[in-house]
């Protein structure tokens, strides 16, 4: 590549970021590890009732609210929820989905699966 090409890439690559942040709309982050589910009935940590069928999750640092799109990397099959616990806890797990969630993208019997996650609106993935 040559390097006017490769500076004028880069000029609109680094345009297209700055154009971002001025309309608030931040870049497309992912985040990849171990998914896990859970159906609990009690309060989340944002304060509302677990509901298992909901199409929601846990994850660690994310804001309340944030929607966030999860896709098994074994099978493709996504889903978007909504981040409204804290969670999970266990070492090599990025997000703990809902029973529903889970059932949706077909890790229900495996229980774990290996997923990426990337966020729709809302909050900003803290990288690692």
């Amino acid at each position: 590549m040559k390097t006017s090409t490769f500076i004028a890439s880069t000029g609109l690559a680094m345009s297209a970021l700055a154009m971002s942040a001025i309309a608030g709309i931040a870049p497309a982050a992912a985040q990849s590890g171990l998914a896990s589910w859970y159906a609990l009935h009690s309060r989340t940590a944002c304060g509302e009732k677990m509901n298992p069928a909901a199409m929601t999750a846990a994850h660690r640092t994310l804001p309340c609210g944030t929607r966030i799109k999860v896709t098994h990397k074994n099978t493709g099959r996504s889903v978007i929820v909504r981040v409204n616990d804290r969670g999970p806890f266990k070492r090599g797990r990025v997000v703990d989905l809902s029973r529903g969630a889970a059932k949706h993208i077909g890790m229900i019997h495996s229980g774990v699966a290996p997923v990426s996650v990337q966020v729709l609106s809302g909050g900003a993935l803290a990288s690692r």
